[in-house]
């Protein structure tokens, strides 16, 4: 199985870090950074880079496409080349993925067209303008298209995806070796149980 995962600048780096250890991990699975051109991309932090090493065109009918999220989506939706990547390496693949706000460049390929999807909380009902039926869940499986919530989600839908295709052992044998037993310290990681003070102080580390 190929998997391609393009990056772009100011993305977030769980979203394509994660499901990229995930099926990494995974035996007979290879997982390519694209991006318009190989070289290093940077996050939306500023401090780390990623090197994609292949270009979209060297990638032309991957397997599995995970498009991870970030600040720097609003200028991706601008990006032809990206768009025009994902559209047609659509055409090809098995599961077509994204994390985050990674799912408004699926929207902008054409590919959520009255389909049920997800996207980070704080952008949630803005999908609606991507002719998508927004939905609060972890992941949304729609056929081949398969959406996380934000930045941490993608590392369970990488979970799923690597259960429906190369099995549930394999899929908990990945779990297990890289030691995904979630106990966050806090109960305060979904906005539907978050105060409005908390909601806001959060905001806040976005911008």
């Amino acid at each position: 199985m190929q998997v391609a995962i393009p990056l772009y600048p100011r993305f977030t780096a769980l979203d394509a870090v994660g499901p990229y250890t995930v099926l990494a991990f995974a035996p007979g699975w290879t997982v390519t950074f694209v991006a318009a051109e190989p070289g290093p991309v940077t996050d939306d932090r500023g401090s780390l880079t990623l090197t994609a090493t292949a270009a979209y065109a060297d990638l032309p009918r991957p397997d599995v496409i995970v498009v991870p999220g970030g600040p720097g989506t609003l200028e991706a939706l601008e990006d032809r080349a990206l768009v025009d990547w994902i559209a047609q390496a659509h055409e090809h693949t098995r599961w077509t993925t994204s994390v985050c706000s990674g799912s408004f460049l699926l929207g902008a390929a054409g590919l959520l067209e009255g389909l049920k999807a997800t996207t980070y909380w704080a952008l949630l009902e803005q999908l609606a303008e991507m002719g998508a039926e927004p939905v609060n869940e972890r992941f949304v499986a729609e056929g081949r298209i398969v959406t996380a919530a934000g930045v941490s989600a993608g590392i369970d839908m990488a979970l799923a995806l690597l259960a429906l295709a190369a099995g549930e052992p394999t899929a908990r044998a990945v779990q297990l070796a890289i030691e995904y037993d979630p106990r966050p310290p806090f109960d305060s990681g979904s906005a539907l149980t978050a105060s409005a003070d908390l909601t806001e102080r959060a905001l806040k580390l976005l911008s």
